[in-house]
């Protein structure tokens, strides 16, 4: 019997406690996981790819089954490569549905082979977005709720009004 692998493709910039519920919850149903920071041009990063991965890798660490990666392509195409039998999408409210279905069609169509699988988030995790904690993270409130430990400091590092003011205070 072949390894049954999965994708779970997303930005994570920066990656949060949610996130980390559906990549769990997904390594208990398949042999492999594949967590694929990808990158898109439509969208504005506050981390680089590297540190997307690295984030990635210290937040999974604990998870047996979890690869991590990067990849700049078509999704479709990459769950080929890897032989993967599914690509994973975490769902917080009806507003993701519309986009991911739209993207799960496509996908289907790019590579016949590949199901898509919508997880819904947990109840606790369901208003929170990467873009939430960063932003909240850069006016100085405490992330810490919302994203895992070992990537807190990571994730302050970056963000920190500290950092920004010592930029206003230099002429910035």
């Amino acid at each position: 019997m072949s390894k049954r692998v999965a994708i779970c493709p997303g930005s994570f910039d920066c990656i949060t406690l949610g996130h980390l519920d559906i990549i769990t919850r997904a390594a208990a149903m398949f042999d492999e996981i594949i967590v694929v920071a990808m990158n898109n041009q439509q969208k504005t990063y506050t981390f680089t790819p590297e540190e997307r991965v690295s984030m990635i890798k210290k937040a999974t660490t604990g998870i047996k089954n979890v690869q991590v990666d990067l990849y700049d392509g078509l999704l479709a195409e990459y769950a080929a490569k890897k032989g993967a039998s599914a690509i994973i999408k975490g769902l917080r409210a009806m507003s993701d549905f519309e986009y991911e279905f739209q993207m799960a069609l496509t996908n289907k169509k790019l590579n016949p082979e590949v199901e898509t699988l919508f997880l819904t988030t947990s109840a606790e995790n369901m208003y929170l977005s990467s873009s939430m904690v960063k932003q909240i993270a850069s006016m100085g409130g405490d992330v810490s709720d919302f994203v895992p430990s070992v990537i807190l400091d990571d994730i302050l590092k970056k963000l920190s009004p500290e950092k920004k003011q010592k930029h206003l205070n230099n002429g910035g």
